[in-house]
């Protein structure tokens, strides 16, 4: 069994993989992190290896528990990849990009696959039909546009994202809905339209945690998986075991 840690910007993700399939999976608060593994590792103590992927929030504490119950990899820039990392600075690439490439190079081996994730920021990662990563584009997310009207200007409420009626809005309240969903839903429409002209016979993957919330407001075909990113995490940790 492997242990998969996901700790992003906003919550600490953990799935428990059987080989290529997921049996268990939570999402909590940093605070608290040592008290669920301990928990995690109570009702799965067959757990022999987990892959840390973090983007700063968790300490050298924090993984040396981990390191307490099984063999521990932690995801840097310099792990082993399954793919050819053609990013003119491999050393600045985050660590959850490198996972989700490793899941699309998986997921649709031999094609060309660009992967959208939608969480903190929406960040977009292209791997073609040669297995090589080339890179893509970051942008801020959804809630982080919201927190950005409200934060920089002096009048503006901070609102949650919600469905739009119209996008032309007709209060303050509707018009920075408008600005912030409507935005994003047409920058991702036309950035995929900008692959499709490039790559054949692209696949485009939605994933991250507003991913459901996009997907119905994206025009192209389109996958949605949420769980994308542990999936390649799941994938990197059975590479480097070899």
């Amino acid at each position: 069994m492997n242990l998969i840690i996901d700790a992003g910007n906003s919550l600490i993700k953990i799935s428990v993989f059987l080989h290529k399939t997921e049996i268990h999976h939570e999402q909590f608060a940093i605070s608290e992190f040592v008290k669920r593994i301990k928990q995690v590792f109570g009702v799965y103590p067959n757990i022999t290896n987990a892959i840390i992927s973090s983007v700063g929030v968790l300490d050298k504490k924090d993984m040396a528990v981990v390191s307490l119950f099984c063999e521990v990899h932690q995801l840097t820039n310099k792990t082993k990849t399954p793919f050819k990392n053609s990013y003119a600075t491999p050393e600045t690439l985050g660590v959850d990009r490198i996972a989700l490439a490793t899941a699309a190079f998986y997921h649709n081996p031999n094609s060309n696959t660009l992967v959208i994730d939608a969480g903190t920021c929406i960040t977009y990662d292209m791997v073609n039909d040669y297995g090589e990563y080339i890179g893509g584009a970051i942008s801020p997310g959804i809630q982080m546009r919201y927190k950005a009207l409200h934060q920089q200007t002096a009048k503006l409420p901070q609102l949650e994202k919600e469905d739009l009626i119209d996008f032309i809005g007709n209060s303050t309240e509707t018009c920075i809905h408008s600005g912030v969903v409507n935005g994003v839903s047409v920058e991702v429409n036309g950035i995929i339209e900008q692959y499709n002209h490039r790559f054949n016979n692209l696949t485009v993957i939605l994933t991250g945690g507003d991913a459901l919330f996009l997907s119905k407001r994206t025009k192209n075909t389109i996958f949605a998986n949420p769980k994308f990113l542990l999936e390649g995490l799941n994938c990197l940790l059975e590479y480097n075991k070899k």
